[in-house]
């Protein structure tokens, strides 16, 4: 009976410091894992600031960054649970143990003589020994369980420190790569251009017309030369994939909390996310639109109109020919404090995902459905999230 109130005080005592020699739950791991992830984003953002194709480099390492930061914050939503979790099975143990421990604390008190001196004799001796005997098993099983269950929690707890470190680096780190990344698109000399209205010309257009579509129809009759030499973006239809890391939080035909119905899709997105080009396009339009926002239109080709409505910062020059991925503009918003991101917070588009862009894809001046252009994971995403 010493011997198993001394294991269990041991093992009690020992767990804190053997922390790092025992993996932590799944929880623990792929937030670990998401953190690695991220930190070699930040390294890829330092890297990209002298790169020969700056605004390539920095839209890639943007991107991972918010990629990476997404999985982090994920990570530590399952980090947050299962601590709460442990947290509890502790709290529910903490009076057994307790009184186990001042049983086997008072056992190991008594003088050895008495403890052979049952009431009933020998044979309550032996018998007391060996229930003693078929116990100590038990005691050594649950409190090795305990020792695993503090150590996951103080792996967790050390997981969450270093990811709250790398989320406040890359935080400064992406924060000078906007900027950078700004500057370079303004300093971009090198697109080709199509002969279009003047982006003047198109804001006067913008102030005196009443809705979307009227806007639409009038850059949908104006004439310009032939689009980018790409593939046609009729062929496109399925495999655009999403102008922003985000998730669909309004389809279209969807009334909104004023009842309004809209042809387009709305796209919950993170503070200062990137928007970049499904498609190689012209841009037709930059600017503010009625109560659209900042809103940027794009010409993929075959007739086509895409409009991203809702941006913060708009990129690029009227008339300029850009490719397939390149950024656009960013969203709006003041990003988290780094150091409590994740811990805790919501799925979907609520707290996490607070500014939202509306997509809306016309043929002309009719508007068709986008989620249907969008590639099958997204398609897929419609339906997980479709009320």
């Amino acid at each position: 009976m010493r011997s198993t109130a001394a294991l269990l005080t041991a093992c009690l005592v020992a767990a804190p410091a053997a922390a790092d020699t025992v993996a932590p739950a799944q929880a623990g791991e792929q937030a670990a894992a998401a953190a690695s992830a991220l930190q070699s984003a930040i390294e890829d953002l330092r890297k990209a600031q002298g790169a020969r194709n700056r605004v390539a480099a920095l839209t890639r390492t943007i991107q991972a960054y918010e990629s990476g930061l997404g999985a982090l914050r994920d990570g530590l939503r399952r980090v947050a649970i299962r601590e709460a979790a442990l947290t509890a099975l502790l709290a529910a143990k903490r009076d057994r143990i307790g009184a186990l421990l001042g049983v086997l604390a008072s056992v190991q008190r008594t003088p050895a003589p008495l403890l052979l001196m049952h009431p009933e004799g020998p044979l309550g001796a032996v018998r007391a020994a060996m229930i003693a005997q078929d116990v100590t098993p038990g005691l050594q099983a649950e409190a090795l369980q305990l020792r695993a269950q503090l150590q996951e929690l103080a792996a967790l707890h050390k997981v969450q420190d270093r990811s709250a470190g790398i989320l406040r680096a890359g935080l400064a780190a992406v924060q000078a790569a906007r900027t950078d990344l700004s500057e370079a698109v303004s300093n971009r000399a090198d697109l080709p251009k199509r002969l279009t209205a003047s982006a003047a010309q198109l804001g006067r257009v913008a102030d005196s017309v009443k809705t979307l579509n009227d806007f639409a129809k009038v850059l949908s009759d104006q004439k310009i030369g032939p689009g980018p030499a790409e593939p046609p973006f009729a062929d496109a239809k399925g495999q655009l994939p999403m102008p922003v890391d985000g998730t669909i939080l309004r389809h279209a035909g969807e009334a909104d909390a004023a009842g309004i119905k809209r042809p387009g899709i709305v796209i919950a997105t993170r503070p200062r996310a990137l928007v970049t080009a499904p498609w190689s396009a012209t841009i037709r339009y930059l600017g503010p639109l009625l109560d659209y926002g900042n809103v940027i239109v794009l010409e993929p080709g075959d007739g086509y109109l895409l409009v991203l409505a809702g941006l913060d910062e708009v990129y690029g020059k009227v008339g300029q020919v850009i490719s397939a991925g390149d950024p656009v503009g960013l969203m709006g918003g003041r990003e988290a404090d780094p150091g409590a991101a994740g811990a805790g917070g919501k799925e979907g588009g609520g707290a996490e995902r607070p500014e939202t862009l509306y997509m809306e894809l016309r043929k002309g001046d009719t508007p068709v459905d986008p989620e249907a252009w969008l590639a099958p994971s997204r398609r897929e995403e419609r339906h997980r999230t479709k009320p």
